[in-house]
């Protein structure tokens, strides 16, 4: 980046984190720079006469660092005409996400549309060309983010973003920078989208590379039989088909809420964990885990877990998250907390090798076929008790679970390489829009212009 040219001539800007400017540049505030800044808002949903019309109406769904072609839904005239919060923006007017989760995700218009009350929209101008003004905010955005308001639901508000300050060029001197910015960062994304191929291709070689070895075993040449498992096909000779509650004993994690977690105590493994964080293996020493009162030690006991008992969370989002499981691998107290299904082996087995059982599609796929649910899908100890698992010796239980460990920590070493490179792309990406939007780096230099 250092090697990039510079402008030949700079001044204070007079804000102070963006420092010196190049000296033909100007700052504004940006309610100076635009002819309109503004929102929208739903329209009541229960009156069918306003939507299934014609007219785009964009929520923070629709924006993703993208030109925003279509919406989910649309609305109607009518609907237009009843609020007047409702206006049609222009073409290429930009919009950021206000609100929640989506909260500074960015984009585009590359049709006439409306908005929900979520978005700001930065619509038209005689001094800013709209791809300098994203690529600005999109530079802004993780001040923006840090500056939000609101605990569990940040939010930025208008206010906030017209008083703004922005440093430009001439927009001629904008549109060079703009394409240039689009030609680059299109090479970088293509860098950075394979990458994240080859992470996918890595990923599906370690679930084959499992499923292999707990479903046939280490030995090629093993003598085959039918599992009786629809999901399953055959398995060696020698193993057993067995059913989850002969060799595991069920229970319920804590009755708790997520206020009931402190900062110290016994760590607890709630559902959230489960689905988001630690799937596989938790061990409390190396992942930062919420706690509970020690006082749970003596009033429920039973919801305590010891080295090699496994947790299913209950509810899961989607199908593809039902059956979704962690178990200890440490000796650490440790508690299954709210939504949680505790899972104890009764007889000797080795942990980590049911714990690749179920980590594979053989066995997710029983739990899903039995589930039931629309939005969120309940995952009970009956389903699992019913499930079937299968099982070689004790010894090669432990032959195949030192293979798996030794392999799947090469695709985690290599994983890791893919994904040290996809971040350094992602600094790279971000550095260089700051750079150049900030006028650091004159790229009319390096684009003939």
């Amino acid at each position: 980046m250092s090697q990039l040219p510079r402008y030949e001539n700079y001044k204070e800007s007079g804000v102070q984190w963006l420092g010196d400017i190049p000296s033909h540049w100007k700052v504004w505030k940006i309610t100076h720079a635009m002819d309109l800044i503004g929102s929208g808002t739903t329209p009541k949903s229960d009156n069918l006469e306003y939507y299934d019309g014609d007219v785009l109406w964009v929520t923070t769904s629709e924006l993703r660092e993208s030109y925003i072609y279509d919406t989910k839904q649309k609305i109607t005239e009518l609907a237009i005409k009843d609020y007047s919060a409702l206006k049609k923006h222009p073409v290429n007017s930009v919009a950021i996400a206000m609100y929640g989760a989506t909260i500074g995700r960015l984009g585009i218009l590359a049709k006439e549309a409306t908005f929900n009350q979520a978005c700001c929209i930065f619509s038209g101008s005689k001094v800013l060309y709209y791809k300098f003004l994203y690529y600005w905010l999109w530079m802004r955005r993780p001040i923006l983010i840090s500056l939000s308001n609101g605990g569990g639901q940040p939010n930025l508000s208008q206010d906030d973003l017209k008083k703004l300050k922005l440093a430009f060029p001439p927009i001629p001197e904008q549109k060079i920078i703009a394409d240039f910015l689009d030609k680059r960062l299109a090479q970088v994304d293509a860098l950075i989208a394979k990458q994240e191929t080859l992470l996918e291709k890595l990923a599906e070689q370690r679930i084959a590379l499992i499923s292999h070895a707990v479903t046939k075993g280490l030995n090629p040449d093993v003598k085959m039989k039918e599992s009786g498992i629809n999901t399953l096909g055959k398995i060696p000779f020698h193993w057993k088909v067995i059913k989850n509650k002969f060799i595991l004993n069920f229970s319920k994690g804590l009755t708790i809420t997520k206020e009931n977690l402190v900062d110290e105590g016994i760590p607890c493994v709630s559902y959230g964990e489960v689905h988001s964080k630690f799937g596989f293996e938790v061990d409390p020493n190396r992942h930062e885990l919420k706690c509970v009162p020690e006082s749970y030690l003596e009033s429920d006991p039973a919801a305590l877990l010891k080295k090699g008992d496994f947790i299913f969370a209950d509810t899961s989002e989607d199908i593809k998250g039902s059956g979704n499981f962690t178990y200890l691998n440490s000796d650490t107290p440790t508690f299954a907390g709210y939504h949680t299904i505790i899972a104890k082996i009764n007889e000797v087995n080795n942990p980590r090798f049911l714990a690749y059982v179920f980590d594979t599609e053989e066995h997710r796929n029983q739990v899903r076929m039995q589930i039931k649910g629309v939005k969120v899908f309940s995952i009970t100890q009956a389903i699992l008790k019913n499930t079937f698992v299968w099982l070689p010796s004790i010894k090669e239980q432990n032959q195949i679970v030192d293979y798996l460990d030794a392999e799947v920590e090469k695709y985690q070493q290599i994983g890791q390489r893919y994904q040290l490179t996809i971040e350094k792309l992602k600094e790279y990406r971000s550095t260089l829009i700051t750079q150049v939007v900030t006028g650091k780096i004159d790229v009319r230099q390096l684009s003939g212009s």
